[in-house]
């Protein structure tokens, strides 16, 4: 007689318990065991509670391959499905072996766990574990299919509603209920004010303060009271929510005319526009991915959207500053190039268009498109390409939590009628169009955070917050992939022969970049090296970048002002015609703003349910070299957390959004 010690974990979260009956058979290399139930006195599986139980076997299995788990009715009661973390097995001769499952079971349903060291594919010897995996794959790869709705777009998966998803791939209850709470304290304030859905134009600026009395934060508030200050103009293309753009400026475009005359006021004594681009002092925002994209129609009235550019300039003072404003591509009497010396209203439009444009490149681009829609093409062709036991699988899987959902989500709501994006200057079609342009352009190495920023010259460039924390957490993400995959691949050949991880980024180059060769996104990989970089872009991005786009959204794009996804008149043509009643009527009315406000809110409020970057409470790996490789993980970030606390207690305008504690794992809202 064999004796086998089990340890069931359920999950922690509500509902997860079942009262159902659970039956568990042992596979081994000599041997399976007899379908046993897990049975001890009273309610065995509960949430957030271990159980001991114990199957016996005529004699020893030999080394333990899987583990098959099975729920049943318990009498009449409906179905509760059960949520299953872990179950540990300690065999006759004391080895412990850790099955990971992390995910719901329901009735009738047959679950085969794998547990021990993380294998890749040419590591298999067992043909039990080679057929298992095998088929493993192939049900994966019929659960989650992509979905080609625009081929000029990342390409989605298939699951139309959320009810679709696996119950694992979902919102937590927990989760769903926040959401649904922060909707209905938003829907019920603006009702009571009378605000939701009013044509009502504003009055005055100030009356924007009163949209949200509850929801305020220090930085909200700071923008309201210095949106219009030139310094706090340029620090925004830095540090809110798209230090994507601005670039250095050697040489001025031809279609660009800025002159010296124009804007030696705004230089320092002495110096010239020439010299100033020679130093490196000189830098542009050019809009011309918006260029002759259509804007839409609202209730037979036009709406608008500029293509401009922005010169900008680092003073003595070290703080970049706007010196020089063109609305439209191409220069003409009708679009002159404005100043800093300008009547303040002919200026003050002159940025609103330039920050109202560079929102919705954020949203449809620089958010949407290049952490949201890429995180749902990373997270399928993982899903599809890896099996559980896959060391990469183990690695990545983390960070795809609730990515499918919150995609399945902001399709609806952001897109689909009456939606934020959808409600904005270009419209669902205008979007489309725009992230068209940006995905034929992108390149590997603009989603290589030190190729992109050596690539746009900002190395130097002072009181750049994102750059700092950013390429602080490349490097640590980079440090801890490295160590994990000269764990388990050990040489280059190894990365040749494995099928599974050639499939995978075959497929991230055919669903998520098109098959565009000129973009220099790797089709396969060859090298030890190449995986690393891959994988440290792709964790990068769905945590650290996706956090520097959307924490910030609220302190920095509540205040319409500030910018807004819509505007109502056409850019200044002439100067010294304006006044604050324009600035006013370019706005948004109430109703639209509100709407988008909402919006902002719901982004980046702060929910209960959240993982951390670099923290990994399901426990996917088991060997002790890769928990203190997490460990070695945790701890770089830690102390960056308290550096960034730092830092930010010393500055008038902190940047926080780049704090590891704060950062989320994966895209979840």
């Amino acid at each position: 007689m064999a004796e086998y010690k089990l340890k069931v974990t359920t999950g922690d979260m509500k509902h997860a318990g079942t009262r159902d009956n659970i039956y568990v058979i042992l596979f081994g290399a000599e041997g399976q065991s007899e379908r046993a139930k897990l049975d001890n006195s009273g309610i065995d599986f509960k949430a957030g509670k271990t159980r001991m139980y114990t199957v016996n076997t005529g004699s020893s299995l030999g080394k333990l391959l899987l583990v098959k788990v099975e729920k049943d009715p318990f009498f009449i009661f409906p179905e509760d499905e059960w949520y299953c973390s872990k179950i540990e097995v300690t065999t006759p001769e004391g080895d412990t072996v850790v099955f990971p499952c992390y995910r719901w079971i329901s009735r009738g349903e047959f679950v085969e766990l794998r547990g021990g060291k993380a294998m890749t594919v040419f590591e298999e010897e067992h043909s039990l574990l080679i057929e298992h995996r095998k088929k493993e794959l192939e049900l994966k790869k019929n659960s989650y299919q992509w979905e080609i709705a625009d081929e000029t777009l990342p390409h989605s998966c298939h699951f139309k509603e959320i009810s679709e998803l696996p119950a694992e791939i979902r919102y937590s209850l927990s989760k769903s209920k926040e959401v649904q709470y922060t909707k209905r304290r938003i829907a019920s304030e603006l009702t009571f004010k009378g605000l939701a859905g009013s044509h009502k134009k504003w009055k005055d600026i100030d009356d924007m303060k009163k949209i949200f009395r509850s929801k305020k934060t220090t930085l909200s508030e700071y923008v309201s009271q210095h949106w219009k200050e030139d310094d706090f103009f340029g620090f925004q293309f830095l540090n809110a929510t798209n230090p994507n753009v601005i670039k250095r400026c050697s040489k001025l475009p031809s279609n660009f005319p800025v002159t010296e005359e124009m804007v030696k006021p705004f230089l320092e004594t002495g110096t010239s526009l020439e010299r100033e681009m020679e130093n490196g002092n000189i830098f542009l925002c050019d809009q011309k991915i918006m260029d002759e994209i259509p804007a839409r129609v609202k209730d037979g009235n036009p709406l608008y959207a500029a293509a401009g550019l922005c010169l900008f300039y680092i003073n003595p003072k070290r703080k970049l500053i706007p010196i020089a404003i063109q609305l439209h591509q191409q220069p003409s009497e009708q679009n002159p190039i404005f100043l800093p010396s300008d009547p303040e209203t002919d200026w003050l439009l002159a940025k609103l268009f330039i920050r109202s444009s560079d929102q919705i490149e954020h949203q449809a681009v620089h958010h949407l498109m290049n952490t949201h829609y890429l995180a749902e093409v990373f997270a399928v062709a993982t899903l599809r390409c890896f099996p559980t036991i896959h060391p990469l699988y183990k690695l990545l899987i983390p960070h795809f939590r609730y990515t499918l959902h919150i995609n399945i989500v902001g399709r609806e709501t952001l897109l689909g009628p009456g939606g934020a994006l959808s409600e904005s200057s270009l419209g669902v079609e205008g979007l489309t169009e725009l992230m068209r342009r940006a995905l034929s352009q992108m390149t590997y190495g603009s989603l290589c955070l030190p190729e992109d920023i050596a690539a746009r010259g900002l190395e130097s460039i002072p009181n750049f917050y994102y750059r700092e924390d950013a390429l602080k957490l490349w490097k640590y993400i980079d440090s801890f992939v490295e160590a994990v995959v000269e764990h388990y691949y050990i040489s280059d050949s190894n990365v040749c022969k494995d099928s599974e991880l050639q499939e995978w980024i075959n497929e991230i180059f055919t669903h998520g970049f098109l098959k565009n060769k000129l973009s220099g996104f790797p089709s396969c990989f060859n090298t030890m090296d190449e995986v690393v970089k891959f994988i440290t872009m792709v964790i990068f991005r769905v945590s650290v970048q996706h956090a520097a786009v959307n924490n910030g959204q609220y302190d920095y794009n509540s205040w319409m002002p500030n910018g807004s996804l819509l505007l109502c008149k056409p850019p200044p043509t002439t100067k010294g015609q304006s006044s604050m009643q324009t600035v006013l009527d370019v706005l948004p009315d109430v109703g639209d703003t509100v709407k988008i406000v909402s919006t902002i809110w719901i982004l980046s409020d702060k929910y209960t349910d959240v993982v951390p970057l670099g923290t990994y409470p399901e426990e996917h790996f088991d060997e002790p070299a890769l928990k203190q490789m997490i460990k070695e993980f945790q701890a770089e970030l830690t102390y960056l957390s308290e550096e960034i606390a730092v830092r930010n207690s010393q500055l008038e305008v902190p940047y926080p959004y780049l704090d590891p504690a704060v950062i989320e794992n994966s895209v979840t809202i």
